[in-house]
């Protein structure tokens, strides 16, 4: 098995090549609304076979499909059903659970619980970008601009540059809204 240095590991994930930072459903912009979000009352997911609403804790039900969904509600500023469907998640600790949930409660005015998230996330896993982007975003919020800025080198540093993670961080920073 071949050995990558951190800067050739840096450059494969940098050219689009999976790899860590990048999970189902983050790759590129915000998740586009749904049947989930459009139809689906709280703690419930569009079925696509069945063509209706089913409870997130059904088991015809992945994570990955949970994950896609409490991302699509989360960025629909329905906070509520994004923790409903994280708590019926197999994986719920895991990074990308948890920094939806630290996402939610940062949009909910819980920075302190957002914080405690983020970084749980990231004691699983220090490369979870997105983690440290919204992370970022908060600190932001609270006037901690030289604190953002750091997760900002952090994230080029890990191979993020150009992600939905580093270019929204960027947006945040530069005096953009992004409301991420």
């Amino acid at each position: 098995m071949k050995h990558f240095s951190r800067l050739s590991l840096s450059l494969i994930l940098g050219m689009g090549i999976a790899g860590p930072a990048f999970a189902v459903g983050e790759e590129d912009t915000p998740p586009k609304p749904t049947e989930t979000t459009k139809e689906c009352p709280d703690g419930e997911i569009w079925d696509k076979d069945s063509k209706s609403c089913i409870k997130s804790s059904a088991a015809i039900i992945d994570d990955d499909q949970r994950y896609d969904a409490v991302r699509e509600l989360a960025y629909a500023d329905r906070h509520t059903s994004a923790l409903m469907i994280i708590e019926t998640a197999k994986a719920k600790d895991s990074p990308r659970f948890l920094t939806y949930r630290g996402f939610s409660l940062r949009k909910m005015g819980d920075m302190e619980g957002a914080m405690a998230f983020y970084r749980q996330a990231l004691a699983i896993d220090p490369d979870y970008i997105l983690a440290r982007s919204y992370m970022a975003q908060g600190l932001l919020q609270q006037g901690q601009r030289d604190l953002a800025l750091a997760q900002l080198s952090e994230i080029e540093a890990r191979g993020g540059q150009g992600s939905w993670a580093h270019r929204s961080l960027k947006m945040a920073l530069n005096g953009e809204y992004t409301d991420y």
